[in-house]
């Protein structure tokens, strides 16, 4: 009698690298704010990874991890620099994975969305919105982003961390040198996407020649700005074909920006997976495993896009927040909790609930599932706030 195959979300999956992951599903990096103020992993974060590994997943991404304590999205980040509680990261690697899954960080610098309670933040261009500012870069700031990346990428490497994932999508510093709306720059940096891309393809063979050749090196990259003016699918594919040889693994394909007043991609796109298309797309102009991050929700969605060959591997963020054994209930045959649906939906509501709901997961204390929206908002702007001081003690030594 011959032995059943797995469903094809639970067959391995080799990486460019010979990296091998035990299935396909992975959760996506979210920007968790469970740092402890001054960029080091707390216990609740750390337990947090655990479960995730506990719960049957290939690999877990940690969203948001700085190389530069200056330019950071927000103070519960991380930071990976040499003042680092290394001790603390260690730990945060060994116990996330755990039960065969893998670690990344996600390495991130903010650029000119750095958050400005703790940052003067700086981009490829100045720009200046009534909630919103940025000084340009000088090309003397630029040329030493590909050795900051390479930097933390080592440290990961021999902390035990499994891989790192270069984050050039939703608005950040690479992202923002890729899209036309960020940068308008006249030198080498920018202009045709050719020109816009030149950080991000430095920054990854900085990344590749820093790291052992079996730790993982990741991309993300939108496929879209979903902004008018914004880098383009055609663009976003040039990119692609750029990177082939280059040094990645894994090429992770998402897209949207966190630009002041754009809509998220989960409040604007239709039902369903978003960016599988453009994975069809892409698959044409790389030999690099794909994975798309943004709108998988059942099980027949995720297993549906590995089947037909557009990704090999599927990214998921909030449904492991609802349900942190995702896997496991999926190779059960079930689908996860629904998720939440609140009455009314405030600025920034959504990203709070989420991020508080990973608290709770972290602290056991997942059947919190009925925090109302003002509730979270409250919650998670307070404990900001709390952080800023923090972090501001860190970064400015007061």
């Amino acid at each position: 009698m011959h032995a059943t195959s797995p469903p094809i979300l639970f067959t391995p999956l080799t990486l460019r690298n010979g990296q091998v992951l035990k299935n396909r599903i992975i959760k996506s990096a979210m920007s968790d704010s469970l740092g402890d103020g001054q960029g080091n992993p707390t216990p609740t974060q750390i337990r947090l990874y655990e479960r995730w590994a506990e719960g049957g997943l290939a690999a877990s991404i940690v969203g948001e991890v700085q190389g530069d304590p200056r330019y950071p999205e927000k103070p519960g980040n991380l930071v990976l620099d040499g003042n680092a509680n290394m001790a603390a990261f260690r730990e945060l690697a060994r116990r996330g994975s755990a039960n065969n899954a893998q670690l990344w960080l996600q390495l991130g610098h903010a650029g000119a969305l750095a958050h400005l309670p703790i940052s003067t933040p700086k981009g490829p261009s100045a720009m200046e919105f009534p909630d919103f500012r940025s000084e340009a870069m000088s090309r003397a700031e630029i040329a030493t982003v590909p050795a900051c990346f390479a930097n933390t990428a080592r440290r990961a490497a021999d902390l035990g961390f499994g891989g790192v994932q270069i984050h050039a999508a939703h608005g950040f510093l690479l992202s923002q040198f890729l899209s036309p709306l960020f940068n308008q720059r006249t030198d080498a940096y920018g202009g045709s996407i050719l020109a816009r891309m030149r950080l991000l393809i430095e920054t990854v063979e900085a990344v590749r020649a820093a790291v052992p050749p079996d730790f993982v090196v990741a991309v993300k990259l939108n496929a879209t700005d979903q902004l008018a003016g914004g880098l383009t699918e055609q663009d976003a594919l040039v990119v692609v074909a750029a990177l082939e040889g280059k040094g990645a693994d894994l090429l992770d394909i998402s897209g949207g920006t966190y630009f002041p007043g754009a809509p998220p991609s989960s409040e604007r796109m239709s039902q369903g997976p978003y960016f599988v298309e453009f994975t069809r797309a892409a698959r044409q102009l790389t030999s690099v495993p794909l994975m798309a991050t943004g709108g998988f929700k059942r099980r027949e969605e995720a297993e549906s896009a590995v089947l037909s060959g557009d990704v090999d591997a599927v990214g998921l963020a909030r449904g492991f927040v609802i349900d942190p054994s995702l896997p496991t209930t999926w190779r059960a045959g079930k689908n996860a909790p629904a998720f939440p649906r609140f009455a009314t939906l405030p600025p920034g509501g959504m990203t709070a609930w989420f991020t508080m709901r990973m608290t709770d997961l972290g602290s056991e204390q997942e059947k919190m599932t009925d925090r109302d929206i003002a509730q979270a908002i409250a919650e998670y702007e307070e404990r900001d706030e709390r952080r800023v001081a923090l972090w501001k003690q860190r970064t400015l030594g007061h």
